[in-house]
């Protein structure tokens, strides 16, 4: 029986299992991690299933290149695509890496398998089926391993096939890069030209004004100069003169229109033979829309007017129509907007005896006065300066106010004061004011509502024409006939 020591086990390990080479290089610290499955076949394990391979992110960084490229800048896709080149790189490094360690592991498992096969030919029993089971693995290995070396080949191949794409596309990007930077370089020195020539133009424009400037103001010296002289010329005395000559030929031209009117109606009573009936009475006054007609007495045995009854009307030029104008009850009637294109006419009661007046023709419109209220007409709101003169209030009269004409209503206002603001409607009433002297001409009654009324003085005459004639347009609009007390006025008015 032969007895076996512990040095001779230790020797026999040492000489069955050679040393590996130093020119063997692992590819790592530690032995891969293999387990024995169904039908002892190897496998390997793997440490994290959720990690995943440098060929798969890749691929996802592609896929999501792919789909962004729409969306991406042209410095953006470079960048992209530089990373993916970097990627393939890195993986291509890594798939020469692991040729080299399968190399290595090769190398390692022929040696492991020399080995086992020298080490089974010097055991016996169970020791030397141990070693034909460890070379039945390391065979299984060997045969993984081939299968793993041809799985690295398909997936270099695509890597490569990756890599070239990769590459192809940077080139692609870059060439774009430098188009689009050609382009806007391109664009930008357009630009600067485009804002050179601006300037330029603006440059010279300001050149120009100030010439033309200097021009301009050359030329209104010279004609303040000329002007100087012709006012040096001519004397304060001439102008003066000549003022007076105006106004002495505007009362001449008054004498004759007042002499003509006379004439016209000694014409009119000797055309109808009344000649011998003596005349009590006349009308004075122009007869046109903003003027005023006055009864005179004309004989010594008329009576006074103010014991007399006086009414006014309005007659149709063909005399088939004749209206009485409610109100008109005194001396003096200035004629209103109304009363264009008809005849006044007055009847005078003294004891017992009707005398009528009448004007020679119909009152002719004011000149200037229509495309004056055109005008007026495109404004909202029109103002005018008014003083309150008569009033249904306890207000105070004799003080300036302002009267607002607009589309929908009127308002008498003092700063910021309203003192009366109505839209239009049927109880609103705006006439001239039937009387009052010779300031009749610039003053209307105006009854906003039922127990409010003023009595409204303007400017001048043709203020206070236009006031009325907007007034009764704007009204008009609004299906509102605006007229005097007891009055309706016609619609073609």
């Amino acid at each position: 029986m032969t007895r076996m020591t512990r040095d001779f086990g230790d020797t026999m390990q040492k000489d069955a299992v050679p040393a590996v080479s130093a020119d063997v290089i692992f590819a790592s610290l530690r032995f891969p991690n293999y387990k024995i499955g169904v039908n002892n076949q190897i496998m390997e394990t793997k440490d994290d299933p959720k990690v995943l391979s440098m060929k798969e992110v890749v691929a996802r960084e592609t896929a999501q290149l792919l789909e962004q490229q729409k969306r991406l800048s042209v410095r953006d896709l470079a960048s992209k695509f530089e990373k993916g080149l970097a990627a393939a790189a890195k993986l291509s490094e890594e798939a020469r890496l692991r040729e080299a360690a399968s190399l290595e592991k090769h190398v390692l498992l022929k040696k492991l398998r020399d080995a086992l096969q020298s080490l089974k030919g010097r055991v016996a029993g169970r020791n030397k089926d141990d070693v034909a089971e460890a070379i039945a693995m390391v065979e299984a290995l060997a045969v993984q391993l081939t299968q793993r070396e041809g799985e690295l080949i398909q997936e270099k191949a695509e890597v490569k096939k990756l890599t070239n794409f990769l590459k192809q596309a940077s080139e692609d990007a870059k060439k774009l890069v430098n188009e689009e930077r050609a382009f806007a370089r391109f664009e930008i020195e357009n630009a600067r030209a485009a804002v050179q020539r601006v300037e330029e133009a603006l440059q010279e424009h300001e050149r120009m004004s100030r010439a033309s400037g200097k021009q301009d103001l050359e030329q209104l010296m010279k004609e303040v100069q000329e002007a100087r002289r012709i006012k040096m010329l001519h004397q304060p005395s001439k102008v003066m003169d000549m003022e007076h000559e105006l106004r002495a030929l505007r009362a001449q031209l008054a004498e004759k229109s007042r002499l003509y009117l006379r004439l016209q109606k000694e014409l009119a009573r000797t055309k109808k033979g009344e000649e011998n009936v003596p005349h009590l009475y006349e009308l004075e006054g122009t007869e046109t829309l903003g003027s005023y007609l006055q009864i005179q007495p004309c004989s010594d045995n008329a009576l006074e007017l103010s014991k007399c009854s006086i009414q006014w009307y309005r007659v149709s030029t063909e005399g088939a129509k004749k209206e009485l104008i409610s109100g008109a009850t005194k001396s003096v009637y200035a004629p209103e907007p109304f009363d264009v294109g008809r005849i006044l006419q007055v009847d005078i009661i003294s004891e017992g005896q009707q005398i009528t007046l009448s004007t020679t023709g119909p009152i002719d419109p004011a000149a200037g006065l229509g495309t004056y209220v055109e005008a007026l007409v495109r404004k909202h709101d029109s103002e005018f300066n008014v003083v309150v003169t008569q009033t249904g209030s306890d207000l105070p009269t004799e003080s300036i106010h302002v009267l607002h004409v607009g589309k929908m209503r009127m308002k008498l206002s003092k700063g910021k004061t309203t003192i009366a603001k109505e839209y239009y409607s049927s109880s609103m009433q705006l006439c001239g004011v039937r009387g009052g002297g010779n300031a009749a001409a610039q003053a209307v009654f105006w009854l906003p509502k039922q127990g409010l009324s003023f009595v409204l003085a303007f400017e001048s005459e043709r203020e206070r024409n236009a006031a009325i004639m907007l007034a009764r347009r704007f009204a008009f609009d609004c299906n509102i006939i605006l007229a005097g007390p007891d009055h309706k006025a016609p619609l073609e008015t």
